[in-house]
């Protein structure tokens, strides 16, 4: 049961039975009626904004209208008290009883408390991490990765039809570059000395393992061979081992994709993927026979002024149109995003999502062009932008790693902090906000540390069951019915304020979906977890509220209903941001 939506649904049907409201329904707009909570949790604990929204189209000052508005709902039993204040803000206060029923239902949902169908079905496909797979996954593929995937799971927790995909670089010149790192260590596999890797190629050490399989299976073949000929050997050899290493990689971080798409395959056959999508934009107008404006500031001395194949990407958004074949007739890197959102649109997506770096921020506008073009408006794409991550340790700023180069790698940082630290960590600030990482800080077993401060308290939870089978020798945790036992019995107003923050988590799952900002499930665990603690503490010092009472089986039984509840919260949140809830923590 969503608190929210429940009133919401109530004061709607209350309004409708005022006969001033009724009297004027066709000029009314009852979709601008909100509940939500109070700013201050004192005023009570769900506000109707109806009074404001409605006043002005009926002729009613708001103060008034919510004297009306207030009488009305005063005939609801669930609701205790209702005070209207400033302009005409109304505050609710419900009855314990309400509260009973709704905890009840919390622990009858279990895990699945919170889900929604929000997303009504609609089909979202996801793309994140899509490295170029020139080496192993660094720190700066981190961040994205977690978003991205932490955002796919919020968003079919919340009833859409996800898919997580990965678009594999795999053409282009770095990937000819990587091709002749990997030879070059090839050639040093064979015995050869090749002294310092030249500038411009790969230097990482992850690279000979690939070239030594290589002289195992090719022994000097290879290198007898014209670049043309061992070039797409080495090619795709190469790009299978990176591949491998990348699942690994973010296999270690908890991170799975439904679909890897290639984008050699959109220059496979002729390039004909690409050829039908620049067919298509040419159908629908989109492209032209042209030349375009010299760039800004200073010329690059092989531009010039000749007529190429563009998009006319300025009148579906863009602030230039795009070329999309060159003067000489190759395709640009562009027409192959052109064609791989087509792909995509043609596999019946009706949103995709694309989790890019922060230095991809040029790319905004060109793909939304491409979105409204290919789609004529019908389906809606978005960018996320990821901020860079800074490592620290203690304070100061970690070094570069031997084993990649000149960058850290997503696995060193997870072997050394571990998975957890690692995903909620990323999670922990809102994407497009820079994030300092330290080391020290994410692996302290203290408040200050949001990922421990969330998983202790499921532990917590989890350790309150085991006490309660240590004092009462017949409890099973399986067979006992709390969903019952909460029924006319929990009522003390601390306990009400802690079902009252577990009221909160329907919402914040749909407003986090909605806006595509899983941090805020982040944000919301670590404020469940603190009520959590704060409530335990207050049985150290008040014996009355602990969970377990040796004396009273039943008031037990109740109030372990809502550790329950809490116990489901935190591991269903925790599930969606890709992070474990362990039962115990030493």
């Amino acid at each position: 049961m969503n608190l929210f939506a429940d009133f919401e649904n109530r004061i709607k049907i209350a309004l409708e039975g005022i006969d001033v409201i009724k009297e004027n329904r066709s000029g009314l707009d009852l979709g601008r009626v909100l509940v939500e909570p109070p700013r201050d949790p004192s005023h009570g604990d769900v506000a109707t904004n109806a009074a404001l929204v409605l006043a002005k189209p009926l002729g009613i000052s708001p103060r008034a209208l919510a004297d009306i508005v207030a009488a009305k709902l005063s005939e609801d039993e669930d609701i205790a008290d209702i005070a209207v204040a400033g302009p005409g803000f109304i505050n609710l206060r419900l009855a314990p009883s309400y509260w009973q029923r709704l905890l009840s239902s919390m622990i009858a949902a279990g895990v699945d408390y919170g889900r929604s169908q929000v997303g009504r079905g609609r089909k979202v496909n996801v793309e994140y991490v899509s490295a170029n797979p020139t080496g192993p996954m660094h720190v700066g593929h981190c961040r994205g990765a977690v978003v991205g995937d932490a955002l796919a799971n919020l968003m079919s927790f919340a009833g859409y039809d996800v898919t997580k995909e990965y678009y594999i670089n795999d053409a282009g010149s770095q990937i000819d570059v990587l091709a002749r790192s990997v030879f070059l260590r090839y050639r040093e596999a064979l015995g050869e000395a090749i002294g310092a890797i030249p500038p411009g190629l790969y230097p990482g050490d992850y690279l000979v393992p690939v070239a030594e399989e290589l002289a195992r299976e090719y022994g000097v073949r290879l290198h007898n061979m014209p670049e043309e000929e061992w070039m797409p050997i080495v090619k795709d050899r190469t790009i299978d081992a990176m591949m491998v290493m990348i699942r690994e990689d973010l296999a270690a971080l908890n991170v799975q994709h439904d679909v890897f798409f290639s984008e050699r395959t959109l220059h496979a056959n002729g390039a004909a993927p690409i050829r039908t999508a620049i067919n298509d934009l040419t159908f629908k107008g989109h492209v032209y026979k042209g030349t375009l404006p010299p760039p800004k500031g200073q010329l690059p001395e092989d531009w010039e002024d000749r007529e190429q194949t563009l998009f006319r990407s300025t009148e579906v958004g863009d602030d230039i149109d795009r070329p999309l074949i060159k003067s000489d007739g190759s395709y640009t890197y562009f027409a192959a995003d052109v064609a791989y959102f087509k792909d995509k649109y043609d596999r019946g997506f009706d949103e995709m999502i694309y989790v890019l770096g922060a230095d991809h921020g040029g790319y905004v506008k060109r793909l939304e062009a491409v979105a409204r073009a290919v789609s004529e408006g019908k389906a809606k794409l978005t960018v996320l932008l990821c901020q860079l991550v800074k490592l620290y340790r203690e304070g100061e700023p970690v070094k570069m790693s031997k084993r990649s180069g000149d960058f850290v790698t997503l696995r060193e940082v997870v072997e050394e902090v571990g998975r957890d630290s690692v995903r909620f960590m990323m999670l922990y600030r809102k994407s497009s906000e820079p994030l300092d990482f330290d080391f020290a800080k994410v692996t302290e077993q203290s408040k200050d540390n949001p990922v421990f401060y969330v998983q202790y308290a499921h532990a917590r939870c989890m350790s309150i069951f085991r006490q309660a089978g240590e004092v009462f020798a017949d409890f099973d945790s399986q067979a006992e019915d709390f969903a019952s036992a909460v029924i006319g019995t929990i009522s003390d107003p601390a306990e009400i304020q802690l079902i009252a923050k577990l009221a909160e988590y329907p919402r914040v799952i749909e407003a986090a979906a909605l806006s595509q900002e899983p941090h805020r499930l982040a944000f919301y665990l670590y404020d469940l977890a603190s009520s959590f603690h704060a409530h335990w503490n207050k049985g150290k010092d008040q014996p009355e509220l602990r969970f377990v009472n040796d004396k009273n089986r039943q008031l037990s039984i109740a109030r372990l209903g809502l550790v329950r509840a809490v116990a489901s919260v935190l591991k269903s949140g925790l599930a969606v941001t890709g992070t474990n809830a362990p039962v115990e923590m030493r």
